[in-house]
């Protein structure tokens, strides 16, 4: 069901659009977890520290893919707020399009440079093998993970947020259930946690990218649409590339920073490991509710009702804030029940990896949650130039801070490096969108749509 985001109370329509966006990414984010879950319990803690290793490199294709999701996302809101559905379509196949050369050249790069990355970043001889072949497997499944992003992005982008929610849901259960049966049930170490997930997200993408033609079929249309635009890429391109630039470096950031984590031993990797997943799995989940925060802006700019904007960041703010509350609460207090879900409470050095980096990050939830509501609002209006300086201006200073104090306090300085990046990268995010919280009635409208028009 499509929906329009650019009518009713502004707080009641992002909750009620963002909150299954919020469930669809907790059981995305089951895919991960699941890996390291299973690969930890019943594989043993080398096979928990291959799959966390190979994860960083992963992240870096997913940056590619995220890219083409909010690219898509935020035109195609833009245009079916505007109700240029001829427009909408032809963005659509455009999209599909030129994913698929993108992922046909990221697998090429995949399956040709896989082992001299994970030999870059230092990866210890014991988890080797098993890091090669979780990260094979990966790369042979880029194609399910590409459109099914990008299918999301589009039911997104028409306001539909619970029909990826209902896929996700099922897709996430069978899973688990897979992943226990091929690890578990036949033994096959990291090789059963990568093929589960293969077939799983395989499932998803071709039910999704079916359901999405099938909804475009049934939007009718005063003009005709094409299969690809060359002027519509651009358009596409000038949200997306920002996007895929912004992930792309925090992913290549992530794997220095995994480098340095490599150095102290498998031990202290299965705990980052471990804690990584529950890190990412909040941070994660802000994230997509500021693409959704996004989509309301693309939508109401679209509309011309620009007024609802800053109406909408301060309603998102307090969607983030009340998510927060509970979840850092959990890490902090429970945080050590949760880490032994991934090992045995025998991995005393895992554990107490684990436990350090939670206490130290979990706390600067509330800060990173603003960050990524107010970056929502800069990809929505098209202010993208902006949206890259706080972005870049973090990863930065996580990066250069992880390797120079990890000499100085060890594990402790890499983790410090967090909460200074996400804090000073916040603040510049909220000065970029000033004028919004300044006033409900948000900037210049011309001003807006100059920037952004589609």
């Amino acid at each position: 069901m499509n929906k329009d985001l650019t009518v009713g109370e502004p707080g009641k329509v992002l909750w009620k659009f963002c909150l299954p966006l919020f469930g669809s990414v907790i059981f995305q984010q089951l895919y991960n977890i699941a890996d390291s879950l299973v690969a930890g319990r019943f594989a043993g803690e080398n096979a928990l520290a291959a799959v966390g290793n190979s994860y960083e490199i992963t992240l870096i294709f997913l940056a590619f893919a995220f890219g083409c999701n909010i690219g898509c996302s935020v035109i195609v809101s833009q245009l079916f707020g505007a109700r240029r559905y001829g427009d909408m379509k032809t963005a659509v196949y455009t999209t599909l399009v030129a994913s698929g050369v993108l992922c046909a050249g990221l697998m090429a790069i995949g399956f040709g440079a896989g082992a001299g990355l994970l030999q870059l970043i230092n990866t210890p001889e014991e988890i080797f093998a098993d890091s090669a072949l979780y990260l094979r497997i990966y790369v042979l499944g880029l194609p399910f993970l590409f459109f099914y992003n990008v299918a999301t992005g589009i039911f997104s982008a028409m306001g539909d947020s619970k029909t990826p929610f209902y896929f996700l849901a099922v897709s996430s259960v069978t899973n688990i259930l897979v992943d226990i049966w091929f690890v578990a049930g036949f033994h096959w170490g990291v090789a059963g946690v990568a093929w589960a997930t293969f077939l799983c997200q395989g499932a998803s993408c071709i039910l999704a990218i079916t359901v999405v033609l099938k909804r475009l079929k049934g939007v009718k249309t005063d003009q005709k649409s094409v299969i690809f635009s060359w002027n519509i890429l651009k358009k596409l391109a000038i949200i997306a590339v920002p996007s895929i630039l912004q992930q792309s470096f925090i992913s290549v950031g992530n794997i220095v920073i995994q480098s340095v984590i490599n150095s102290f031993g498998a031990s202290v990797i299965a705990g980052y490991a471990a804690a990584i997943k529950l890190n990412n799995l909040v941070v994660t989940s802000f994230t997509t509710l500021g693409n959704g925060v996004s989509n309301y802006a693309a939508q109401n700019m679209g509309a011309g009702k620009t007024e609802r904007i800053g109406q909408g960041m301060r309603a998102g703010i307090r969607m983030v804030w009340a998510i927060c509350v509970p979840v850092v609460a959990l890490y902090l207090l429970a945080g050590r029940y949760l880490l032994c879900l991934f090992m045995d409470s025998e991995s005393v050095e895992a554990l107490a990896t684990g436990m350090q980096f939670l206490r130290v990050v979990s706390g600067f939830y509330f800060v990173v949650s603003l960050k990524l509501i107010s970056d929502g609002i800069l990809r929505g209006v098209g202010r993208m130039r902006e949206f890259v300086i706080g972005t870049f201006t973090d990863l930065i200073l996580r990066v250069v801070l992880a390797v120079s104090l990890s000499r100085l306090f060890g594990t402790m300085g890499i983790w410090a490096a967090w909460p200074v990046g996400w804090s000073t990268a916040t603040v510049l995010s909220l000065y970029f969108n000033r004028d919004f919280l300044k006033n409900s009635s948000g900037p210049d409208p011309d001003r807006v749509g100059e920037k952004a028009s589609v």
